[in-house]
């Protein structure tokens, strides 16, 4: 299993039955893949529609049928579409239960940077800054580092897309929960020691009295 398909699936986990979700571009579109069998979720696309299913098969795709990263994409049974207006209402008005996102960087004060016009690292912001302002649970689903310098930081250095907003990051190493003390690393994949994990991040990390393996 690669990185992305893990945390992917580790994501699916905090998904919870009835829940309105938005995934953001990239890795956390792969989230809709791993849906558990047992509850039903309602996910939602920033350009204009909820009921957004898992990816279509190979030679299925429907090139009028988009997310908001232009990804071709499947609707569900009872799915709806609407204006980009109704869609930030939706998003604005605080209607949306989760958001997952990717990361440049976040930091311990639970600070998100996902966008730099400058380098072009990234297209632009998007809707992000009204994601995550807007959703009542913030998850950063990202691989913990990139080519091996640290994304999770003490503070973020590159511009914010919003200021202590972030609720969980999940990463291929861990699962940390953004508290008011800081950083706290609740699952560790054991594939990686607690020493490990640290070293990958710049933020001081603290170690949570009943830490257990990543649950997948």
């Amino acid at each position: 299993m690669d990185k992305k398909e893990f945390i992917a699936r580790r994501v699916a986990k905090e998904l919870k039955d009835g829940d309105v979700v938005n995934l953001g571009i990239g890795l956390p579109t792969m989230v809709a893949n791993y849906v558990p069998e047992d509850i039903n979720v309602f996910f939602q696309s920033e350009n204009g529609f909820i009921g957004l299913g898992p990816a279509p098969e190979e030679g299925k795709e429907d090139p009028y049928i988009v997310n908001a990263g232009a990804q071709c994409v499947t609707i569900l049974p009872g799915g709806v579409f609407f204006d980009s207006s109704t869609s930030f209402g939706i998003i604005r008005g605080g209607h949306v239960d989760m958001t997952v996102l990717g990361a440049l960087q976040v930091d311990e004060k639970g600070n998100l940077a996902n966008w730099m016009i400058p380098g072009k690292m990234v297209p632009g912001m998007g809707g992000a800054m009204d994601l995550v302002t807007g959703a009542k649970k913030v998850i950063v689903a990202m691989e913990h580092t990139v080519k091996g310098n640290h994304k999770i930081l003490k503070e973020c250095n590159l511009p914010l897309t919003a200021a202590g907003e972030v609720n969980l990051i999940i990463t291929e190493m861990g699962v940390i929960e953004v508290k008011e003390e800081g950083l706290v690393l609740i699952e560790i994949n054991p594939e990686f020691t607690v020493e490990e994990v640290q070293a990958a991040t710049e933020a001081k990390l603290i170690i949570a009295e009943n830490l257990i393996k990543m649950k997948i």
